[in-house]
């Protein structure tokens, strides 16, 4: 068969290249793909758009596709999937009233509150409520966490270590930079410990968690610095035990998946929930996010050896309950992400990149996330621009193979945290 994946990141070079792996896949078509996917035998990009959803429809119809896998958050908001399903061809992603979970903080805030689900305290504020915000902020004191309610590229959030930072980031929402992203703010409690990631697959009847991973967000060594799309990330991350991740499905991915059922929406795709395990142990709701995450899907996807294919078709036909257990590599997987110089701010695009050969040859796997194939020559196109990936019996091998890998690559003013997997070291 033929499967289309909706994307152009890291994200969708993994699942591409996880969907190859099986004997039932022949072509995967990414729209519009990057110099990785371009690179992969039987994969081919497509010069569209991911809101070109009549050609994406047109496509798929032609060419039969079983099912289309859709990446990113922003089209699932739009409504891809309804569109396509209304035309007959089914989609692994929430339809549009799925996604409010990500595209809608204060949404997700209320269906968690409603659902008795654990989260941080937090109040909701309408744009033009500014004041009001601030006199919460005033109440609550700092370190406090400000969002703008709607998907804003992963830059709408500011952990404010004080009240003045926290008036600063009202403002900045306030004054429309985040469009109607902003139109809505969320307010929350600071919560401490570390945050893991579960990516759960799910058929609107049944959900299923794979292995928790844990991201680097901060650009800097120790975890410092501005927050990025994540600069690095490992699965299976010890800090969720067995134990844990019983208790995710039993007191968070359940009762979400029935909130959303109370609600009417029939909810077949990634449930993404971003978490927080205090210091006392205790396990709470970040955020939720309605897809893969990416670089999460990097670490996550090289560990498991059941058929990508197998998992999201059933998603699809409402069968997940009805597959034998998850099949996972015993050991370990590392990504280390190589950034434009720059990044998360300003950054240039155009570097010539040498040496993939050579990461290879070492046995890391290499997914683009910010790549572009000019004249058969490879360019940086974005500010993440590459992660570089390990699966090895033990963590420390796979850190080590990983940067191993990350030094044969050269491209100008090419930034790479020298520390990820530094709490598992």
């Amino acid at each position: 068969m033929n499967v289309l994946v909706i994307g152009n990141g890291g994200r969708e070079h993994a699942i591409a290249w996880k969907l190859l792996q099986s004997t039932r896949v022949n072509k995967v078509f990414c729209v519009p793909g990057n110099g990785g996917t371009a690179s992969l035998p039987n994969c081919f990009n497509l010069a569209m758009s991911v809101t070109d959803f009549e050609g994406i429809a047109r496509f798929a119809q032609v060419q039969g596709c079983p099912f289309v896998v859709v990446g990113p958050e922003m089209p699932l908001a739009m409504g891809i999937t309804d569109y396509l399903s209304e035309r007959g061809v089914p989609v692994f992603g929430p339809s549009q009233a799925g996604a409010q979970i990500e595209a809608s903080k204060a949404w997700a805030k209320t269906l968690m509150v409603e659902a008795g689900i654990p989260t941080a305290a937090s109040a909701t504020f309408e744009r033009h409520e500014s004041q009001a915000a601030k006199d919460y902020v005033q109440r609550m004191g700092a370190p406090i966490v400000v969002k703008a309610d709607g998907l804003a590229a992963g830059k709408g959030v500011t952990v404010a270590q004080t009240i003045e930072e926290a008036y600063g980031a009202i403002d900045e929402i306030a004054s429309g930079r985040f469009q109607d992203a902003g139109n809505t703010l969320v307010i929350e409690e600071f919560l401490t410990g570390q945050e893991v990631s579960v990516l759960a697959l799910c058929d609107g009847k049944t959900v299923l968690p794979l292995l928790p991973a844990q991201d680097h967000k901060p650009i800097g060594e120790g975890d410092t610095g501005a927050n990025t799309g994540g600069m690095g990330v490992y699965a299976p991350t010890p800090v969720l035990s067995e134990a844990g991740m019983a208790q995710v499905q039993k007191d968070i991915l359940d009762p979400t998946l029935a909130a959303l059922q109370k609600r009417g929406i029939d909810y077949r795709g990634i449930l993404y929930a971003g978490l927080m395990v205090t210091e006392s142990g205790e396990i709470k709701v970040l955020e939720f996010n309605c897809r893969f995450g990416d670089p999460e899907t990097q670490a996550v996807l090289p560990l498991l050896q059941t058929p990508l294919d197998t998992l999201l078709q059933a998603c699809i036909d409402q069968t997940l309950a009805e597959q034998p257990p998850l099949d996972w590599h015993p050991g370990a997987a590392v990504c280390v992400v190589m950034a434009s110089g720059g990044y998360p701010g300003d950054y240039e695009k155009g570097k010539a990149i040498t040496g993939l050969t050579e990461a290879q040859e070492t046995g890391a796997l290499v997914f683009h996330a910010g790549t572009q194939l000019k004249q058969d020559q490879l360019l940086t196109s974005g500010g993440r621009v590459l992660g570089v990936t390990a699966v090895a019996d033990s963590f420390p091998a796979a850190i080590a193979q990983s940067y191993a890998a990350v030094n044969k690559i050269e491209f100008e003013k090419a930034y790479f945290r020298p520390d990820i997997g530094y709490r598992i070291r």
